[in-house]
This record gives structure tokens, C-alpha cells and sequence, in this order.
């Protein structure tokens, strides 16, 4: 028996292995891509598993027509998931509709009210968005999930009522961190979600700070603080020893802006707004 040989033989084998694999996968895939290419209606998303297997292939097999073929099957894939995306689209604004809600916008985002649902067709998802508040987890397209989560969402975010005490809390957590700071900021302006932060621990009460647990944490979560800062905004005058103070908000720059720690969108439409970094309440 000659070892070297045998041996020489099966690396040989080994190394052509993962280019046998890679075109018995392509064969396949490109098969399962030419009867779907051939049906007269367009299954968006069985086409986009064979997109994803022809891809996996290409990256193994290197072939200049192999991955012109994957790039074209892939360009008709997103078009017919376009597609899809808007008729799950039609045929949802028509469930809306018939619950007296409007519905604006176009895939992959839809305007109800002011709430926009991100449609996420690849993945067959989608999400309730407040401004720039992601308000629920990726919801499954199905009408009913979504259209619950939005009769949730509309009763916490649309139908929220400003508590009177909102604009004073704020103003004693701003006024608590100009406090502590050894000089008085530019303008007395204070981080919004440092503000937020001191915020949200003030409203703790004794149960928290003597056990201090995810139990007895009282919440309130960022999209409910961004949005009683809009409703804040139709009357943002408090008063304060018998003078007027105003809140007012910095627009962030664009290092800030690209920083969720840094800055918060505050919408003026569903659609628009600007991302602000500080508060500061000033005199009348």
C-alpha cells in the first residue's frame, strides 16, 4: 500500500470537497431560481431564500456568470418584494379605513395619525415607530398583531394627557444639575437625556431607594418623555417665584445627533422633527 499516495490523494479531494458542495448548492438553487423565475405571479419571499442560497454559492464558486445571474435574480427578488409590500399595504390601509383611521405614506412606511408602522418586508416584520421611539418589539405581518399593537400604542402615546407637574419636575431636575455643577453651563443648558435621566429618578419614591429592585422601579420610558416634551411644547411657561421661566430646546449638532446618549428626536409631524441635545428654561 502506497500511504503517500493515498494520502496525496485525499487532500486532493479534500480540496476540491468545498467546490463540489458549493456546486451542487448553486445547481440546486439555480434550478429552484428558474421554476420560480417562470411562474406567472412572483413569490417574493421563496424568491428570497433562493436569492440567499445562490449568494452563499457564489461567495465559494467565484464565477463572473454565476454572480451576474445572482445579481439579476436578485434585482427581480426586490422588485417582487416591493410588490408585496405593497399590497400588504393596501390591504391593510383598507383594515384602518374601515376603523375610521387614515393612512398615509407609502411602503415601507405607513402614517397613521402620528404614528408610523416601519415595514421591514425581508424579514416579514414590522414596528410601531413614535418620531425616532421604537414603541414595540418587530411585530409578524399579520393584520391583527399590528392592529392591536396600534390601538395599544394610540391609547399610550396618542391619547396621552400632560400631567400638571410635568414642566415643574422638569424644571427641579434641571435646576438640581445646574446645582451640582462646579460652574454654571453656557446658557444654563443641561444635557436632555441627562435631564431625562435626573427625571426619571426623582420620580422614584422610598420604596425604591430603600430596595432599590426592577420591582420597585417606577417606569417611564423614553417615548412617554418625548412625547409629553411635545405636548409640553404648546404651553412650555411655568411659574416660578413669581416669575415666568420657558423651557427651551438646543438643536443638537451632528456629532450629538448620531448619538442616542446625546440627543432625542423631538417630532413636529410624524415624518419630521430635530434631534435636540440640551434643555434650558429662560426668563420671560
Amino acid at each position: 500500500m502506497n500511504s503517500t499516495l493515498i494520502e496525496t490523494l485525499r487532500a486532493s479531494q479534500d480540496g476540491l470537497n468545498p467546490q463540489f458542495n458549493a456546486l451542487r448548492a448553486a445547481t440546486g438553487a439555480l434550478k429552484q431560481a428558474m421554476r420560480l423565475a417562470g411562474e406567472e405571479k412572483a413569490d417574493a419571499l421563496a424568491m428570497q431564500k433562493a436569492h440567499a442560497k445562490l449568494e452563499q454559492a457564489g461567495a465559494i464558486l467565484n464565477d463572473e456568470q454565476f454572480n451576474q445571474s445572482v445579481v439579476a435574480f436578485g434585482a427581480e427578488t426586490q422588485k417582487a418584494l416591493e410588490s408585496l409590500a405593497f399590497e400588504f399595504a393596501r390591504d391593510l390601509k383598507e383594515l384602518f379605513e374601515q376603523q375610521g383611521e387614515t393612512v398615509e405614506g407609502r411602503p415601507p412606511r405607513l402614517v397613521i395619525n402620528e404614528l408610523v408602522l416601519e415595514i421591514d418586508m425581508p424579514t416579514r416584520r414590522a414596528q410601531w415607530v413614535y418620531g425616532k421611539e421604537l414603541l414595540t418589539k418587530p411585530i409578524p405581518l399579520s393584520f391583527n398583531p399590528i392592529l392591536k399593537a396600534y390601538e395599544v400604542q394610540k391609547r399610550i402615546i396618542l391619547e396621552r394627557s400632560l400631567e400638571e407637574t410635568f414642566l415643574q419636575e422638569l424644571y427641579t431636575a434641571w435646576n438640581e444639575l445646574i446645582a451640582i455643577r462646579a460652574t454654571r453651563p453656557q446658557g444654563g443648558r443641561i444635557s436632555i437625556t441627562e435631564a431625562y435621566s435626573k427625571f426619571v429618578l426623582n420620580r422614584q419614591n422610598a420604596r425604591f431607594w430603600n430596595a432599590p429592585s426592577r420591582a420597585t422601579f417606577r417606569d417611564y420610558d423614553r417615548p412617554l418623555f418625548v412625547r409629553d416634551i411635545v405636548l409640553a411644547s404648546a404651553n412650555p411657561t411655568l411659574a416660578v417665584d413669581g416669575q415666568e421661566k420657558r423651557l427651551h430646546l438646543t438643536i443638537a449638532t451632528k456629532s450629538q445627533a448620531e448619538r442616542a446618549s446625546q440627543s432625542m428626536w423631538i417630532p413636529s409631524s410624524p415624518l419630521d422633527g430635530e434631534y435636540y441635545a440640551n434643555i434650558t428654561f429662560d426668563a420671560e
